[in-house]
Parts: C-alpha cells; sequence; structure tokens
C-alpha cells in the first residue's frame, strides 16, 4: 500500500511526457560560463586567474566558510575573464568564463563505465571527499552535502531516506537516472549511510513510477536489503522534506526545525548519484541531468549537461524556440524559477528547463476571497493561506509570525487551488521573507 502525507496536498496532471527520453550527452559549448554562487550559503572564492588554462574537473573555487562548496571546471580551455555576470533571475554573481578548448580531463578521475561496489573510506574520508568534489543537494536548496551529512554533536541521525518521489509535475531527469544508473544510486545511498552511522535507509518514490519502483526493490532485495524501498502515493508535494519524513516514518518536524531534529537525513536520488561519482569515481560535481520539456515541443528530452552552458544554447541545440512558447522556466511549473535572462548559465541544481505557452501561463482576472477554504484545505503545512494573505497585504509582521507565515514551504498548492485567482503566494513570499530575517536578527536564549 502506497504512503503520504496527512493534510493537504494537490493532484496536478504529472505531464512526465519526457519520461521515455534516454539521457543524452549535451554536445560541449565554445564558452563555459561558471558561477562561483551556485549554492546556498556564501559564494566560492576564485583560485584561477584570467590566462590559465584549466582542465575539466580542476578546481575553479573554493568554499568560503561553514556553508559554501567547492566549484570545479567542467570544460577544458582558458580562463578568458573573472567578472559578475546576470543569472536567471537577472542578479549579478562572480562567474569564471572559460573558452574551451578540447575536452581534457585531470588526472585521477576514474570515467570508467564500470561500477564500483566496493566502498573503501571511511565516515571521515567520505566527507572530506564530497566535500572536496563540491556535492551539493540536488532536489533544489543546492545545500553542500557535507554538511548536511554532518549533524551537531547533539543530534543523531537515526535514518537516511532517500527522496525519488519527484513530484512537480513535468521533471523526470530523477525518474531517468533512477531507470539508468540504479545501482550507483543505491552505492552513493550506501556511502551516505557510513558518513552517517546509520543502518536503514528508505528510498520513497511515487507510486505514477511503477518501472523505477520494480527496479529498485528487485535490486534491493537482492544485494542492497538494508535499503527500503517505499511507494508513495501520487499527491503533491509528497517530495518536501517534512512530508516525506511524515509519509515514511510518521514523525513531524517541528515548526522552524530540521529533519535531524526528529532523527532523519534527506537526500535526493540525484544527490546519492553526485556522491558516488565523488567517492568511488573522484569526480567532482561539473554536471547534471537536465529535462528539456513542454508540451508546445515536438520531441521531449533528458540531457546530460556540463555547468556553466547558457540556456540560449540549450535551446539552439533543440532547435531553437517553439513558436507558441512564451515562457522559459527553471525547474517544475509549481516550485521552479522564471528566466528573465536567456545567456544566463546552468549550475549545479539546474534539473529542468520548461517552455510553456500563453495558455499555460494566463492568469485568470484576480477577484474577492469567496471564503471557500479551499487554500486551507489544500496546505501541507496546515497554515491559513487566505489569512496570511490578508496580514501581509496589511503589514501585519507580529500576527505574520503568530500564524507561522515561517512555516510555508512555497509549493504553491494555494495560488493553484484558488477559484478567486488570487496570488497568494506572491505575497506570502515576502512576508515570509521579513518574518524569518526578523527571527534570526533576535538573540539566541
Amino acid at each position: 500500500m502506497s504512503k503520504t502525507f496527512s493534510i493537504g496536498g494537490i493532484h496536478p496532471n504529472d505531464h512526465k511526457i519526457s519520461q521515455n527520453a534516454a539521457i543524452e550527452d549535451f554536445p560541449l559549448v565554445d564558452i563555459a560560463y561558471i558561477s562561483m554562487a551556485q549554492h546556498l550559503g556564501a559564494p566560492s572564492t576564485p583560485v584561477v586567474a584570467k590566462g590559465d588554462y584549466v582542465k575539466v574537473g580542476q578546481l575553479l573555487g573554493k568554499a568560503n566558510g561553514f556553508i559554501s562548496a567547492n566549484i570545479h571546471s567542467s570544460v577544458s580551455g582558458q580562463v578568458t575573464s573573472i567578472e559578475k555576470i546576470a543569472d536567471l533571475a537577472g542578479n549579478l554573481s562572480e562567474h569564471v568564463v572559460i573558452k574551451v578548448d578540447g575536452d581534457e580531463w585531470i588526472d585521477g578521475i576514474d570515467r570508467d563505465k564500470q561500477i564500483v561496489r566496493d566502498i573503501k573510506l571511511d565516515s571521515k574520508q567520505i566527507l572530506d571527499k564530497i566535500a572536496e568534489c563540491g556535492v551539493v543537494g540536488l532536489g533544489g536548496a543546492a545545500f553542500p552535502t557535507h554538511i548536511k551529512l554532518s549533524p551537531p554533536p547533539n543530534k543523531k541521525a537515526e535514518y537516511l531516506l532517500v527522496n525519488g518521489a519527484e513530484c512537480e509535475p513535468y521533471l523526470t531527469s530523477d525518474y531517468r537516472i533512477m531507470m539508468e544508473s540504479p545501482e550507483e544510486i543505491l552505492i552513493g545511498v550506501r556511502i551516505m549511510m557510513k558518513a552517517l552511522g546509520v543502518t536503514k535507509a528508505y528510498l520513497g518514490i511515487e507510486e505514477n513510477k511503477p518501472l523505477a519502483i520494480k527496479k529498485m526493490k528487485e535490486l534491493c532485495s537482492s544485494s542492497y536489503s538494508d535499503i527500503i524501498v517505499v511507494s508513495l502515493k501520487k499527491r503533491y508535494p509528497q517530495g518536501g522534506e517534512k512530508q516525506l519524513i511524515q509519509a515514511i516514518t510518521k514523525r513531524e518536524v517541528p515548526s522552524m526545525g530540521l529533519p535531524i531534529d526528529v532523527g532523519v537525513v534527506v537526500q535526493n536520488v540525484g544527490t546519492a548519484l553526485a556522491v558516488y561519482e565523488a567517492v568511488q569515481k573522484n569526480k567532482p560535481l561539473i554536471d547534471g541531468i537536465v529535462t528539456v520539456t513542454g508540451k508546445c515541443m515536438t520531441q521531449q528530452r533528458n540531457f546530460k549537461l556540463r555547468v556553466g552552458t547558457t540556456y540560449d544554447r540549450i535551446m539552439f541545440a533543440i532547435g531553437g524556440f517553439p513558436k507558441d512558447a512564451v515562457k522559459l522556466i527553471s525547474g517544475g511549473p509549481m516550485m521552479g524559477k522564471a528566466v528573465s535572462r536567456i545567456d544566463a548559465a546552468s549550475v549545479k541544481s539546474t534539473s529542468a528547463l520548461l517552455l510553456l505557452t500563453d495558455d499555460d501561463t494566463r492568469r485568470g482576472e484576480e477577484s474577492n476571497c469567496i471564503r471557500c477554504a479551499k487554500c486551507v484545505e489544500v496546505c501541507p503545512m496546515g497554515l491559513e493561506p487566505y489569512l496570511l494573505n490578508r496580514l501581509s497585504r496589511a503589514g501585519r509582521i507580529e500576527d505574520l509570525e503568530t500564524n507561522m507565515v515561517h512555516d510555508c514551504i512555497e509549493c504553491g498548492c494555494c495560488i493553484y487551488t484558488c477559484p478567486s485567482n488570487i496570488p497568494l503566494l506572491d505575497t506570502i513570499r515576502l512576508s515570509k521573507a521579513q518574518v524569518i530575517k526578523i527571527i534570526r536578527s533576535r538573540p539566541k536564549k
């Protein structure tokens, strides 16, 4: 029987129209634009200079501070500049620009396809290798993985939960790696279990991916019995950390809390694959699987894409923008971000490019709230979005905190279901940021 979380959630059409598109290697670009801000936390500090020749896998930026990550070159060639360049939202961040010359890799990276099963490193060595290779969470937030796998001394992990739900409509990159690299993912899970010192892991996959569930269950039953595959109901946002934890373990993460507060660490299947490649193959995180999809496309694609590839180059490779496409989203339709700069470059956490038509994006005209409480019914955090929206528009910050606006996970269920077309999440998101800033500025008790 499939499991799920207890409150809220919606059932949008999943539109997994690219699920049968096998992963293809994306062609090498002429110029790579590699951001030093590809992760949560402090941007990396460049360790190369203009004129340097770099190879694939070479360190370009060193982690700067406790929460930060190393950045490596995804290409070989000459560094032509280090400059501020706009990201997909138009915000400026430091980039290392490389004119590509061939495809020369540093020594020590194992590029052989043969699976390496024996985990030779101990817990500390695993964490050091993950940090060295710049692995970050590939489920969305891009939190440095070595930090997440290092709970504070007063917190102990009991379980590792691995997110293979991929509940966001259209996205299929996680599905494809589960179909094409299942054992590498499971070895990555075992590596993270060893780093955490836990003896059991759960891999949650939504029931709309029966082939992935079958493949993973067969592997686990034969060779990885300490990893339990859990079938999850098709329900958005099933892949949210708090929802996944409740569905599988029945534990509830407290307000403003973290999964480790209930003895759990959550990682994504893409992260597990990156961990495998880092620890077993000595390969830094320099590429990822990116779904390029949309109902207006004649051919759906899943590319293995090197970091630093510009979106316009991707569009060129698929034959240009479809004539009826009006918007490009990085990510899915619920939590993705609109791309305002087509010349912006991909980063480690880029998972999809979604092309939408006018019909897909047109919002209905906003009208008065009819007090139907549908937004309350679908909120997976048990909040009252209609009230948070009113408090936000009135600037009542204290009342917003009292009503737990900081617990909003910005899933978009409320705005999706509102019959009055009220942009609930738009206003709530702004107020949430203000409230969290105030909470974090207070002296700790």
